[in-house]
This record gives C-alpha cells, sequence and structure tokens, in this order.
C-alpha cells in the first residue's frame, strides 16, 4: 500500500520523504489555509520534493472551469494529479482531463455507486472519505472494502486512495483490505512505530545495560 501525506506542510513532507515514507501528497483548499502560502507556490515546491502524485484541487464547481484550473494545475509540474469533486460536474472534467492524459483523484466519495461513476469516468484515483462517515456513525472501512470488491469484479484500473484516516487503526483497516493508497496526516504516519509494549520492552533493556556497566562507543 502506497503512502500520501495529507498536508501542505513542507517541513513536514520533507522529513517523511527523507524516510523513505512518502510515495505521494493530497492537498485541499483547507490545506492551503492552513499553510498561510500561495497554491502554486507551495504546490510547486511540494513537487519537487517528492516523485509521486501529488494532489491539487480545483475550487470551481461547473464543469468548464473545472477543466480550466485543472489544466492550469497540472502545468505546474508533471506529477500533478488534479483534484475533482464527486458531482456530475467533476466527473465530466474528470472524463475531458484523464482523456488529455492528466492525473485525476476523485475526492470526497462516500458511496459504492459514487466510486463506480469514477471509475467510468476513467479516474485515476478515487477518495473515499473514512473518517467523515464515521463521524455519522457508518463504518468507512466497509466502504473501502465494498469499492474494493466492486473494482475487482470488473476490473477498474482506477486506485483506492482512502482518505480522511484519522488513526493508526485506520491505515492497518485500509492495509488488511486492500486499499491501493491511504492518505494521512504527519502525526498519524509517525504514530504507526508507536506501541505502549515497544516502549516498555525498550525502557527494560535500557535498565539492564546500565546495569552491565559497558559502553558501545
Amino acid at each position: 500500500m502506497k503512502f500520501f501525506v495529507d498536508t501542505a506542510d513542507v517541513d513536514a513532507i520533507r522529513e517523511l520523504n527523507d524516510l523513505g515514507m512518502v510515495d505521494g501528497v493530497t492537498t485541499n483548499p483547507s490545506l492551503i489555509l492552513k499553510s498561510g502560502r500561495d497554491i502554486l507556490e507551495v504546490t510547486k515546491e511540494i513537487c519537487g520534493i517528492v516523485d509521486g502524485p501529488v494532489s491539487a484541487e480545483v475550487v470551481a464547481l461547473e464543469a468548464e472551469k473545472m477543466i480550466a484550473e485543472g489544466r492550469h494545475l497540472a502545468e505546474i509540474a508533471p506529477n500533478i494529479a488534479v483534484k475533482l469533486p464527486l458531482t456530475w460536474d467533476g466527473l465530466k472534467a474528470c472524463k475531458v482531463l484523464t482523456g488529455e492524459g492528466k492525473m485525476v483523484n476523485v475526492t470526497l466519495c462516500f458511496s459504492v455507486n459514487q466510486a463506480l461513476l469514477a471509475a467510468k469516468a476513467g479516474a485515476t484515483f478515487i477518495s473515499p472519505f473514512i473518517g467523515r462517515l464515521d463521524d455519522i456513525s457508518i463504518d468507512g472501512t466497509e466502504l473501502i472494502e465494498d469499492i474494493r470488491v466492486v473494482y475487482d469484479n470488473y476490473g477498474f484500473g482506477t486506485e483506492i486512495l482512502a482518505a480522511s484516516i484519522r488513526s493508526v487503526n485506520h491505515v492497518a483497516d485500509v492495509a488488511r483490505i486492500g486499499a491501493d493508497v491511504m492518505t494521512a496526516p504527519p502525526e498519524v504516519i509517525r504514530k504507526l512505530a508507536s506501541h505502549p509494549l515497544t516502549d516498555a520492552g525498550l525502557a527494560t533493556f535500557m535498565k539492564d545495560w546500565e546495569k552491565t556497566g559497558q559502553k558501545i562507543l
């Protein structure tokens, strides 16, 4: 499963990328706002750090304007994936932009039917939002599982990009199900290395090592 980092914080991206933990990046208008930077400027910088896809989202609501914005964003770098909302106009824009050879990430997916439409429109990635479904007492991981079954049934090439990842359990769940990609905030990715038994075991080893009176260097 590929790891995308969901942020526009270039320092966090650079740190994780240097560790080999970043296969791509996802951004959205909220993350751009949080960064406090110009969308074109920060997206170009991110594309220079990461070799994989970098999702940059349009803000238009009509298909023609989405297409124009998508083309403009795609000019930033060859690894841009144009991010489009899962609306009827978004699907129209997806069909046009993928037909031009551009990567497209269709976002805000909350149902299997929506995912099916995105695949039919040629989406490179479909982004089902797990955490937001959990917020309304629906198991978001079940959506990932259902989309996996449908895509496998019909051989769709669209990659399932599990989004709105809120916890380390979400990461394990979508990996087990077979999501192609997951995108998570930097802090969630860092927490994947943590376990209380690791901490306890290390503390015991350090205590015993101190008793030996030895040094390695």
